[in-house]
Parts: structure tokens; sequence; C-alpha cells
């Protein structure tokens, strides 16, 4: 038998687990820094601008992190893939 593993570029569950947390963590930290800065900038007694600070700070920060975390992921896999030759 042999121990060999068919080579693949998916990356271990562990890395995958990681970087959805980092996803997610980013995402919590545009959406406060969305509050913060529509805080400071809105003397206005409506809700809804803090609350549009929240989804769009979160939305662009989510998908900037996603971005890096997809490019390093896939940096893993070209790794691995380079020194199973």
């Amino acid at each position: 038998m042999s121990n060999e593993r068919p080579l693949s570029a998916l990356p271990s569950p562990l890395a995958r687990a990681l970087a959805f947390v980092s996803i997610l963590i980013g995402g919590l930290s545009g959406g406060l820094i969305g509050y913060a800065l529509v805080d400071i900038q809105y003397d206005g007694s409506a809700q809804w601008p803090l609350g549009l600070g929240i989804l769009v700070g979160s939305v662009a920060s989510a998908a900037g992190t996603a971005v890096v975390a997809i490019l390093v992921l896939r940096a893993i896999g070209e790794w691995r893939s380079i020194d199973d030759r």
C-alpha cells in the first residue's frame, strides 16, 4: 500500500475555517467602522443612516477580506503542489 494522497488544490478544513472566521471578523470590524464614521458626521435624529453605514462598511470590509482569504488559500494550494513534486 502506498500512503500517497492525490494531488489537490483544495486547502485543509482548518485553513478554510480560519478563512471563514477572518471574513466574519472583517465584516464585523467594517460594520463598527461604518457605524462610527456615520455617527461622527451625522447629527440628525433618523437611524437609517447609521444602519446604512453599518451595512456598507460590513459588506465592503467582508468583501475585501474575502478576496485576501481566497488569494491566501490559493497560494497555500500552490505551495503544497510544489512541495509534492
